[in-house]
């Protein structure tokens, strides 16, 4: 359904160095760079599939911001993978939020593996794993 999540950056060489070291956990490649027809930076991580993510500097020149109640997740293979996810994005200059990397018991969806943190930028972001 989707094609692509967009997140602004103010500092894109921070940005590319941040998701470039966290994607990787996930097998994702190196960000490509795009340069959009306004000359903005834009980085485009693709992981296979036909799902995109990418951080973007902002086309109307005003700082990046982060957007309140947004949160982007990844999709992870293993428990331990979220947690490998969330160890590199605050090794890489993130930082973790909510509560510590592991397991939430929720009503309708059974016990899923969660990690919450925060890019260099503010944006949310977030590891999960749903058991098969």
């Amino acid at each position: 359904m989707l094609f692509h999540t967009m997140v602004g950056s103010n500092d894109i060489e921070r940005s590319k160095r941040f998701y470039d070291t966290v994607l990787g956990t996930l097998g994702a490649g190196e960000g490509t760079r795009n340069i959009a027809d306004s000359g903005h930076t834009r980085l485009i991580y693709n992981n296979g599939s036909g799902t995109n993510f990418i951080v973007s500097q902002p086309i109307n020149d005003e700082p990046a911001s982060i957007a309140n109640g947004s949160t982007v997740a990844f999709s992870c293979d293993s428990p331990e993978q979220v947690k490998q996810l969330h160890d590199t994005a605050v090794a890489a200059g993130g930082t973790s939020i909510e509560a510590p990397p592991g397991p939430r018991e929720t009503a309708s969806m059974g016990t899923i593996e969660l990690a919450y943190f925060r890019d260099p930028d503010g944006n949310k972001l977030c590891g999960i794993h749903f058991p098969a």
